[in-house]
């Protein structure tokens, strides 16, 4: 029952959107698009989509202080896109801290703070890509105000964890003053803060944090490039600025609850600044586009993450039941 409670407003929004969709289209006309797309460069854009996930786990390596195989982080990266696409609550975050955790020397807890930094650095930069689109685009007041604030939020989250990282030994010792009534509460929330302001220690790096986000803009400029190509196989007249615009807004939407694999989200979020940007009468050849970029995510994940799970003797239904487990052994130890 806990676990409707919490797909169900996602699994609402999804299906919203997917009604709203499907009203404003013309499903042969999506299909003509479809036909009718530009398929060298689309083979090009996903061919591009193999590197850009080559250099995510790069960027995900430069942030856990290469301490864990290049082989091992490139097929976790892999299987996490994977999980976020088919498993609900966006497990594909926890669920590559738990994998990686199990092939490298690492602890699940060192390893989360890394996503938690690498997150909110993507969304930092599809915020200041959307931003540097805005002038560009008639009619995106509302995407640009919405940047404006994410970014600040992340520039506070930012400020936050680096503040952590800096003075973690105060942190801890405020929590085991505030936690000496419950002991079991300072044992594994010691233990779990212990090995989180571990992670956070990249912050302090000052040549570490440069080096990932040299290649966190080599990953973003590249997934623009790839984004572009893309759009313009469906929009002949589509310039670099598009692939900027939709790839903001992109992932924007794809934050919003919904049901796995962002279904109905990435399509309204891609679609919609497809649409906006080509102009009335463009909707179901903006679909399209929105599907190819579906395909082209679930083409990505599912082979690299495939090959990932298949290499571990891993399936999708086992990670899940893992991961069930873990949580529920988390709240047994709170509790007692």
């Amino acid at each position: 029952m806990k676990d409707i409670k919490r797909w169900l407003p996602g699994a609402v929004v999804s299906l919203v959107l997917i009604a709203v969709i499907l009203y404003v289209v013309d499903l042969d006309e999506v299909l003509g698009a479809v036909r009718n797309a530009n398929y060298t460069l689309l083979a090009i854009g996903t061919l591009l989509g193999f590197i850009w996930l080559a250099i995510r786990a790069i960027v995900w390596r430069t942030l856990l202080r290469n301490r864990a195989a290049y082989l091992d982080v490139f097929f976790t990266v892999g299987e996490g896109y994977l999980l976020n696409n088919f498993l609900p609550f966006r497990l594909g975050e926890i669920g590559r801290a738990f994998l990686l955790s199990r092939k490298s020397s690492l602890q699940f807890m060192e390893i989360l703070p890394t996503i938690v930094i690498e997150r909110a650095t993507d969304l930092g930069f599809s915020a200041a890509i959307l931003l540097l689109s805005i002038p560009f685009v008639a009619g995106s007041e509302q995407a640009g105000r919405l940047g404006v604030t994410v970014g600040i939020v992340i520039l506070i989250g930012f400020v936050i964890l680096y503040l952590l990282a800096r003075y973690n030994q105060w942190a801890l010792d405020l929590f085991h003053t505030w936690s000496a009534r419950w002991p079991a509460l300072q044992r594994i929330g010691g233990n779990f803060l212990e090995s989180f302001f571990l992670g956070l220690g990249v912050l302090k790096d000052g040549w570490l944090f440069v080096r990932f986000l040299f290649w966190m803009t080599v990953n973003w400029t590249l997934a623009i490039v790839s984004y572009y190509l893309i759009i313009r196989a469906f929009f002949p007249q589509a310039q670099l600025i598009w692939g900027m615009f939709g790839l903001g807004v992109g992932a924007f939407g794809n934050a919003i609850p919904a049901l796995p694999g962002a279904v109905g989200t990435l399509e309204g979020a891609f679609g919609g600044a497809a649409r906006l940007l080509a102009g009335p009468g463009s909707e179901s050849t903006a679909l399209a586009f929105a599907l190819m970029v579906r395909f082209y995510n679930y083409l990505n994940s599912g082979l690299i993450g495939g090959i990932g799970l298949l290499r571990e003797g891993q399936t999708l239904s086992g990670i899940y039941e893992q991961l069930k487990k873990l949580r529920l052994k988390a709240g047994e130890e709170n509790v007692s």
